[in-house]
């Protein structure tokens, strides 16, 4: 399939450009590893979010959920025209429900959704003391959006893991200034059980309904007003090939 011309707003212009990260759980999981998450986490692929039998071999609770998808002209219309009426995200601090990063490096969305997953909810306090991930959290946490996104920006750290890791998977390896049309979006859940959708892309991070406390990100209430919300828009907007994929950041196996 060719390679659809995407409009990324403040992306297009960065001067940095990262090779694209496979879509792929282990890739994803020793990147964060090798950032400090406790390997008592993982990736896991979701095949199934209508299936119960094949939900129920996903480990669970799942802390963060991503929706991989291609981004189609549907979704461009429907996101422009949502981001029209809000204004441009400036939260910081601990009073911030949750930590959102501005997207400025091409085709880096795969790392910022991994980013959103290991920041927010139950994952973040199993971040290792002193790791390259918990300075960069600790550094990043009062700062304003756009200094968020130039601390990601200029981080070594980030950097050299993620190279790392877009080199060990095992598709063909898109150079790091191809346009690639798969995109990834990380939905979490804050401590007053909100959903979020989690894009660099958006001018913020976007509420998308109250959750109960024991409602994790499989929960059928997450994925109603998360993934299939979303995929329901494009079946009826004709988005044409409904490509996507979800993989979830739960617990690891043993």
């Amino acid at each position: 399939m060719a390679e659809q011309q995407i409009d990324k707003p403040d992306v297009t212009k960065a001067r940095k450009a990262f090779v694209p990260l496979e879509n792929n759980p282990e890739v994803m999981t020793t990147l964060v590893h090798k950032l400090g998450l406790s390997p008592t986490m993982a990736f896991h692929d979701v095949w199934s979010i209508d299936d119960p039998e094949m939900l129920s071999f996903v480990s669970r609770p799942a802390s963060a959920l991503l929706l991989v998808f291609p981004v189609s002209k549907s979704y461009e219309l429907f996101r422009m025209q949502e981001d029209a009426g809000k204004d441009v995200y400036e939260g910081k601090g601990a009073e911030e429900p949750v930590v959102w990063y501005k997207q400025t490096i091409k085709n880096a969305c795969g790392l910022i959704g991994i980013l959103h997953a290991v920041s927010n909810g139950s994952s973040r306090s199993l971040i290792e003391v002193d790791s390259d991930l918990d300075k960069l959290l600790k550094e990043a946490t009062p700062l304003s959006p756009l200094e968020r996104a130039n601390l990601l920006y200029n981080s070594q750290a980030l950097e050299i893991a993620h190279s790392g890791a877009a080199s060990e998977g095992q598709s063909n390896v898109p150079g790091a200034e191809d346009d690639i049309d798969l995109h990834f979006v990380c939905f979490v859940k804050d401590e007053k059980n909100q959903l979020w959708e989690m894009d660099g892309r958006r001018k913020g991070p976007l509420n998308r309904g109250q959750l109960a406390e024991d409602d994790d990100l499989l929960s059928q209430k997450a994925l109603d007003f998360g993934p299939r919300k979303f995929l329901a828009r494009e079946a009826e907007n004709g988005g044409g090939e409904l490509r996507f994929s979800l993989i979830t950041l739960a617990p690891g196996f043993e």
